[in-house]
């Protein structure tokens, strides 16, 4: 275990250098925006949520906005985010509780986060790290399960064990930015059909160079 943790602390330390603006790329101004725009991401590219929103977010400004207009309505409005029907019903069924049990307000523990529709752990982490800085635990999309387990960081194959290993793995003040140097190397080299081994900062400690 603490091979791994040199061998985590070290890619850390390269990805924080290479990638000194990496951010959350949902475009989103307050906690709530944000909650949406994640539901949204579910299957869909995250410059396809951001053109959606754009307009979106225009139309309904908070949750009662949401709820104030029919499933229908709402379905042609994020029907190009894909699985569109469900999406919609998840959306309308969380700002209905944010309402009811939040007093209108995004809650900010994960116990609570996730009895809101449409939000299991990855959304949670995204909105508590992201929103309100609070390290819950580590985001694991597609380019950080992939890149963890070409790294050598874990051999699972589901998020939510993805995650327990890089919790062990990645210091916990790290948590909520490391997804992003991950996402950012995930798109920019490390693609998932042909890695830019050549021109990757941690060729040299990558199990999986080609």
């Amino acid at each position: 275990m603490q091979d791994k943790k040199a061998h985590a602390a070290e890619i850390i330390k390269r990805l924080r250098k290479r990638y000194p603006n990496a951010h959350c790329a949902l475009d989103h101004t307050s906690p709530f925006e944000l909650l949406i725009a994640t539901i949204l991401s579910a299957q869909c590219t995250d410059e396809r949520v951001n053109i959606v929103t754009a307009n979106l977010f225009r139309k309904y400004c908070g949750p009662a906005d949401f709820i104030n207009v029919s499933q229908e309505e709402l379905e042609k409005d994020i029907h190009s985010t894909g699985f569109f029907r469900n999406k919609a019903k998840n959306i309308q069924a969380a700002c209905r509780r944010i309402i009811d049990e939040f007093g209108g307000e995004i809650p900010r523990t994960m116990d609570q986060l996730l009895t809101l529709g449409g939000v299991a752990r990855k959304t949670a982490n995204v909105v508590l790290g992201n929103a309100f800085g609070i390290a819950s635990g580590v985001v694991v999309d597609t380019h950080v399960g992939r890149l963890s387990q070409r790294l050598g960081l874990t051999s699972e194959k589901t998020a939510e064990k993805i995650e327990r290993d890089l919790a062990e793995l990645v210091p916990k003040k790290d948590w909520v930015m490391f997804p992003h140097w991950m996402i950012y190397h995930g798109r920019q080299v490390c693609n998932a059909r042909k890695p830019d081994c050549r021109n990757c900062v941690l060729s040299d400690i990558c199990p999986s160079k080609a």
